[in-house]
Order: C-alpha cells, then sequence, then structure tokens
C-alpha cells in the first residue's frame, strides 16, 4: 500500500491499482478526490468535508463511491442514489479492494459551549493505517500506521503526545496540520518524537510513502 499525504487532514492510499481517499476537505487540494474510486469522510467541518469537490469527483468518476456518517451522506445521497454509503461506529465494509472498520462515534470537545457532531475513524487493512478524524478514537485494534491529528483547536501537545502512547501505533504520521507553522514544527517533532514512544514523523503535501 502507498500513502500519500495531501494537505491537512486528507490522505490518498493506493493499492492493486485502487485509490481511496480520507478526507478530502476545503484545506486539501482543489483535485484532492478526483481519480478516487472511493472516498471516506470522517466528518461533516469544512476543512474534512467540501461537497462541491466531492461532487465534482463522483460526475467524474461514475463508479466511485462515498463512505461516510448520516450529517454527510444527506448533502449527497439524492444526487447519486445507491453511491453514497452511511456508516457508523462498529461496521465494516471493503471500498476499492481495502477493508475498513468504523471507530468511533463523537467529535473531540472544542469548547463546552459548543455542541459536539459526530465523527467516525477508519482503521484500514486490519490496522494497516488509522485515520481518526477530529477526535483522539483509540480502535483497541493493533495500528501500524496512526494519522495523527497534530494540531487542531480541540488538542494540545499533552493530549497528542498520550493519545499517541495509548494507541501504541509503529510509526505515527502528522495529518491536521495545515494550522502548524513552520516555526513550531521542530517543537512538535521533538516533543512528539521523544515523547510518544513511538517512530513519528511528517510528510509535506504530495509526498508518498509505502507501508
Amino acid at each position: 500500500m502507498r500513502l500519500t499525504k495531501m494537505s491537512h487532514a486528507c490522505v490518498r492510499l493506493e493499492k492493486d491499482g485502487r485509490t481511496l481517499v480520507i478526507d478530502p476537505g476545503g484545506f486539501s487540494e482543489q483535485d484532492a478526490a478526483l481519480g478516487a474510486d472511493a472516498v471516506l469522510v470522517t466528518h461533516e467541518h469544512p476543512d474534512h468535508f467540501d461537497e462541491g469537490r466531492l461532487r465534482a469527483a463522483l460526475e467524474a468518476a461514475p463508479g466511485a463511491e462515498i463512505w461516510t456518517l448520516r450529517s454527510v451522506a444527506e448533502r449527497l445521497s439524492a444526487a447519486f442514489p445507491g453511491r453514497v454509503r452511511t456508516v457508523g461506529h462498529g461496521d465494516t465494509f471493503t471500498a476499492a479492494g481495502f477493508d475498513v472498520e468504523v471507530h468511533g462515534e463523537l467529535h473531540a470537545v472544542i469548547h463546552p459551549d459548543i455542541p459536539r457532531i459526530t465523527n467516525i475513524g477508519f482503521l484500514v487493512d486490519d490496522g494497516a493505517v488509522f485515520h481518526p478524524g477530529d477526535a483522539l478514537t483509540v480502535p483497541g485494534r493493533p495500528v501500524d500506521t496512526l494519522l495523527l491529528p497534530v494540531m487542531a483547536p480541540w488538542n494540545k501537545i499533552s493530549e497528542v503526545i498520550d493519545y499517541v502512547r495509548e494507541v501504541e501505533p509503529r510509526r505515527a504520521i502528522d495529518i491536521h496540520d495545515a494550522l502548524l507553522t513552520d516555526l513550531a514544527r521542530p517543537i512538535y517533532d521533538r516533543q512528539i518524537g521523544a515523547l510518544g514512544g513511538t517512530g513519528h514523523g511528517r510528510l509535506t503535501p504530495g509526498d508518498a510513502t509505502d507501508l
């Protein structure tokens, strides 16, 4: 499997000539979802879900499908009947040849005065990759590569470090990093690398690694 990091929270996974894209939102490249055989969306926030871009991707590839939670599916399913699947915690399915398990139910707390929305994470190919969306969900299964939401309005670095420790992946790769400045990156790299207890790294948008 090959993982390509796109901007912010979006990644592309490729295997056996097929492509799975997770969270091609408004902070990611305009064409992040184009060419995908399947798209997974963790929740409705615009940095993870861009309706216009997903519509364009589905129109460009008549065989492409989306798996997501109800709040996102309701905005797309009427226009693409049979191609938008609603999933939730505990569900399993196969998308573009990738086996996927759904973990989690709620977005992390941003502030007690802000109502929490639903959020799901995707565990791909028996733990090869886990994308938690906007939550620090622990899947309760071994994880090889954890896609780590490194910087967000809803987290702090101590929580990120403790999350890596709890999941215990073989390695963690940063996502959710569009708001992290170049000045701050070495601090995050040093602290997570020293205290997380596992291999930690980051890819610049467009860079890829084999899993």
